[in-house]
């Protein structure tokens, strides 16, 4: 079994160019699965669709969540998929049912709270402090996920045009406008900011992260945990209560352009979704501000 694993993880890494977190999704979910065969004594080929749900109706004896189900029936139908291309299993888990998932409204923040954050970002003039202020004010113009902003490349940044290149999920690489503010500041802090940061023991070191830090003596991206440490610092040192997490201000960008008339399709693009249907939940916005663009827009208005 650990060889059709390995395989698949190996498909999963050079053809598919799953991001990592998927990647590592994949890999703990259907670890889990072969464990509960190998409890079962069942053999892999031996495995059918009533195996996959006696582990299913396992999961859901210990209480996990819909979402957290729907997510490992998505992994064993990627590796059925697998193993039915590629080494003539039946496809057993086809046509196992997606739990009926919850549909949650996004939670974002008002342009003023916004606002708010940004600018107490300017608080702190060391290079650190620079440094998670250029970070913050990125994450929301760009709309990028927290992993392809701490992952981001000094030449991701196209000076010259004022975009970047984001590589997002299954290394789908999408070209992102930047705001000029944004860009003099990502122009200032690579000229003035960051060589001092790279400078260790009175040596500059080369780095090719935007956003690097030192381990010991590595050099690595700095971690999705650091940056949320970073965020929620700067929330409380505005007074605000609620959770402040960077997949909140990506929400938040996404809900101000709707309402300052943005069109799905657009948005879609901005982010990086695969599929039209990912961003429609945005449709629960406050549509009062449709009226103004009825108004100026509309040819019988």
């Amino acid at each position: 079994m650990e060889s059709f694993l390995t395989k698949f993880e190996t498909y999963l890494l050079t053809e598919k160019r799953a991001a990592q977190n998927t990647y590592a999704a994949y890999k703990r979910d259907i670890e889990q699965y072969i464990s509960f065969l190998k409890q079962k004594n069942v053999e892999l080929e031996a495995a059918n669709s009533d195996t996959i749900k006696s582990f299913l109706t396992h999961l859901h004896e210990q209480r996990i969540t819909a979402r957290s189900l729907a997510r490992k029936i998505s992994s064993l139908k990627a590796f059925y998929g697998f193993l039915h291309e590629r080494h003539r299993f039946d496809h057993h888990a086809r046509d196992i049912a997606m739990p009926k998932l919850e549909k949650k409204l996004p939670q974002y923040l008002s342009e003023a709270d916004v606002e708010r954050l940004l600018s107490s970002t300017n608080d702190d003039k060391s290079d650190i402090g620079v440094r998670n202020k250029v970070m913050v004010y990125l994450l929301y113009v760009s709309g990028m996920r927290i992993s392809e902003l701490v992952n981001m490349k000094k030449s991701a940044i196209h000076f010259d045009t004022g975009f970047i290149a984001v590589d997002g999920k299954g290394g789908r690489q999408r070209m992102v406008p930047l705001p000029a503010h944004m860009i003099a500041m990502l122009r200032e802090y690579f000229e003035e900011v960051f060589p001092r940061l790279m400078t260790k023991d009175g040596q500059r070191i080369e780095t090719e992260y935007a956003f690097p830090i030192f381990y010991g003596k590595r050099i690595k991206p700095i971690s999705r945990q650091a940056f949320w440490v970073v965020l929620k610092r700067v929330a409380e040192s505005v007074g605000m209560k609620e959770v402040v997490s960077p997949h909140r201000l990506r929400h938040s960008l996404a809900t101000h352009l709707l309402q300052k008339g943005a069109d799905l399709r657009s948005l879609q693009m901005l982010l990086g979704h695969e599929q039209l249907s990912t961003v429609q939940i945005y449709t629960h916005l406050d549509t009062s501000h449709l009226r103004d663009v009825y108004d100026k827009k509309h040819p019988r208005s």
